[in-house]
């Protein structure tokens, strides 16, 4: 348990189980507003499934999930879309539009949720891309024209088009070469940075960069968190199973 900090997302017992099988066992923490936090664990471990609970893709056997004062599970499917743009997501292959440009893949959300004009919305994908660091001539490039790099640009600029409180990366440096590993994980701290108060989520085995950016890390393993601290103190765990992570 994180002590002092005010939480974004807390998770109350949360099992779910998928017939005989338990994915989650348990689960009782609390993720902190404001700060970079971990979910490590093996493949397996039960990450996605906890992702998709945070976002309300998935409702717990039992127990409760609470993210930004609102028991999901308590949402009608209406309440739930719309409460959903309180959310980025960074998937693990950008997963862009593939007849769509960057700029059209920005502005997808835009034209979903808002009442923009043409005008604010092309300004508002401008910005939202030159922030994320791809210039104006590859605006109308299609995925297939850009690399693995430029395709997470893009799909970052496109989960920041709704200015969301919580930001989640789904294993984000996964299938990268070290050089855009980096680039990836320089961009996750240069957004949370610039966005003051943003709570970002990272679901990830990726455990060099996990302590080099993290605030908090979490552990799960087989469905249960066996470790939950600062990263500072993470990296101390006398814990067995983080240790063998750790040791990799």
């Amino acid at each position: 348990m994180i002590d002092h900090i005010e939480d974004a997302i807390q998770i109350n017992n949360l099992t779910k189980t998928f017939g005989p099988h338990t994915i989650l066992n348990e689960l009782d923490f609390n993720i902190a507003k404001g700060k970079i936090t971990t979910i490590l664990g093996f493949s397996g471990a039960g990450k996605s499934t906890l992702l998709k609970h945070i976002l309300g893709l998935l409702h717990p056997t039992s127990g409760q999930i609470v993210v930004l004062g609102k028991d999901l599970a308590t949402l009608t499917p209406m309440q739930l879309r719309e409460f959903r743009r309180n959310f980025g997501m960074l998937f693990q292959y950008a997963a862009l539009f593939d007849s769509r440009t960057a700029h059209g893949n920005v502005s997808f959300p835009l034209h979903e949720f808002t009442n923009l004009d043409e005008k604010q919305i092309d300004e508002r994908v401008s910005e939202l891309l030159l922030s994320v660091g791809i210039n104006e001539e590859a605006f109308h490039r299609l995925p297939s024209e850009l690399s693995g790099g430029m395709r997470k640009r893009v799909g970052l600029a496109r989960a920041l088009a709704l200015s969301p409180q919580i930001m989640l990366y789904d294993e984000p440096t996964t299938g990268l070469d070290p050089i855009t590993t980096k680039m990836v994980n320089d961009l996750i701290v240069e957004t949370h940075e610039k966005n003051r108060g943003m709570t970002s989520i990272i679901i990830s085995h990726d455990i060099k960069a996990t302590l080099e950016i993290s605030d908090f890390i979490a552990f799960l393993d087989r469905g249960s968190i066996v470790e939950y601290l600062p990263v500072s103190e993470f990296k101390k765990s006398t814990n067995p199973i983080v240790q063998e992570f750790l040791n990799l």
